[in-house]
């Protein structure tokens, strides 16, 4: 990746001039097995300063205490820009979804251990409300205390609107490789 701009702010795709920041961002480091291994489909970029107001504020990492909570039926939130059903068009208007976190094991009932493992955290779909085509990268916040606890990785080769379990790449697996490239922790 040589260069791409951020945007920030725009919940709509339409007017996305109207309400946003561009940030050139600085400065990228991606997982050194993210593009062969989905088990480290993670990346960071920096982005030098951007001005908080009301539609654009930050999430917290989880802390380095909270590295081995597994977040196991606590209630979070998955935004994106990808679409609202299998092949569908992209959205005008950014999409979110609350959906409860489950165990791991739950979990690898649907897709078996060797794709849901300690870097995974999988959520429920029900009524077929689920990330999608197009959500890669996006965020899964929990409710209480507004942590980033999860990146959006895959959905059930059924389709996002089966009903399977959403995968997200677990943030708190990957707290020692953030501190390792940013010096951030807590």
């Amino acid at each position: 990746m040589t260069k791409a701009t951020d945007v920030v702010g725009a919940d709509d795709a339409i007017h996305k001039d109207i309400r946003r920041t561009n940030a050139q961002f600085t400065h990228w480091v991606g997982n050194g097995d993210f593009i062969k291994h989905s088990n480290a489909d993670i990346a960071l970029i920096r982005i030098p300063h951007v001005d908080f107001w009301h539609m654009v504020n930050k999430v917290e990492l989880p802390s380095y205490n909270d590295r081995y909570n597994d977040y196991n039926e606590r209630w979070a939130v998955a935004c994106g820009w990808g679409g609202t059903y299998d092949g569908s068009p992209l959205p005008d208007y950014m999409q979110c979804v609350d959906l409860q976190i489950m165990h791991n094991s739950e979990c690898q009932g649907y897709y078996g251990s060797g794709t849901v493992g300690d870097n995974i955290i999988c959520v429920r779909t029900p009524d077929g409300k689920s990330t999608c085509g197009g959500d890669s990268g996006g965020p899964l916040v929990t409710h209480d205390g507004t942590k980033l606890v999860g990146v959006t990785n895959f959905g059930s080769s059924a389709g996002c609107q089966s009903g399977a379990p959403a995968g997200f790449q677990r943030v708190t697996y990957h707290l020692d490789w953030i501190r390792d490239h940013t010096g951030i922790a807590y």
